[in-house]
């Protein structure tokens, strides 16, 4: 009689001790269906701020400046690559020259995603015709200075301005000042149209050639 007590008992112990584990292993694995479903917010975060922006989002002193249709328009410059938007605009004829003296055209053309700081013709030809034709006979002294101007990443205005300084292409860093409503600076140039959207780069016309180290 006292053997059968004994077994009893034992049998009791270890049913509740089954009954344990399975509740255990219930809590478990809610919690880890809990932890999987908080996943996907992460990711909604990191592709907020792409760079990409629409022709609504321009600003700056000289966006008047741009012709309102056709190639060279803010909507024509919108689908084609950053080296031929740049060659439609009228703004811009002397770099897009500069671009072609050294071989950079297919470069930029090619990235995916970019800022590009565009000087208006009168920045170049604050350089003096004769240096800019040195210039243009020289592309391995051109190309560093207009890959200065190119940032390997796209930024919209208000990226560039929360981050501060940003570095080029060229290896060297550019300097963000100012805002979108008072005026935008890149190391201590003026952006005169800023956000222009084409097919793979964000372009803010400047009114000043940036040189490295400077």
């Amino acid at each position: 009689m006292r053997t059968f007590h004994r077994v009893a008992a034992a049998a009791v112990i270890t049913t509740a001790a089954v009954s344990l584990a399975a509740c255990g292993n219930g809590t478990a694995s809610s919690g880890a269906s809990s932890t999987t479903s908080m996943a996907p917010t992460t990711t909604t975060t990191t592709s907020a701020s792409d760079g990409v922006t629409k022709t609504s989002d321009t600003f700056g002193p000289a966006c008047g400046q741009i012709p309102s249709s056709g190639k060279g328009s803010l909507n024509g410059m919108a689908s084609d690559p950053v080296a031929t938007a740049a060659s439609n605009n009228p703004l811009l004829t002397k770099l897009v020259a500069a671009v072609g003296a050294a071989n950079l055209g297919d470069t930029l053309n090619s990235q995916k995603a970019i800022t590009v700081f565009a000087p208006y013709d009168p920045a170049f030809d604050a350089l003096g015709a004769d240096k800019f034709a040195a210039l243009a006979k020289d592309p391995a002294t051109l190309a560093p200075i207009l890959q200065y101007h190119v940032l390997p990443q796209r930024f919209d205005a208000d990226g560039l301005i929360a981050a501060g300084s940003e570095k080029t292409l060229q290896g060297g860093t550019v300097k963000i000042s100012g805002d979108k409503t008072s005026g935008m600076t890149v190391n201590g140039a003026k952006v005169l149209c800023g956000n222009i959207p084409t097919g793979n780069a964000t372009v803010f016309v400047i009114d000043k050639v940036l040189t490295p180290g400077s």
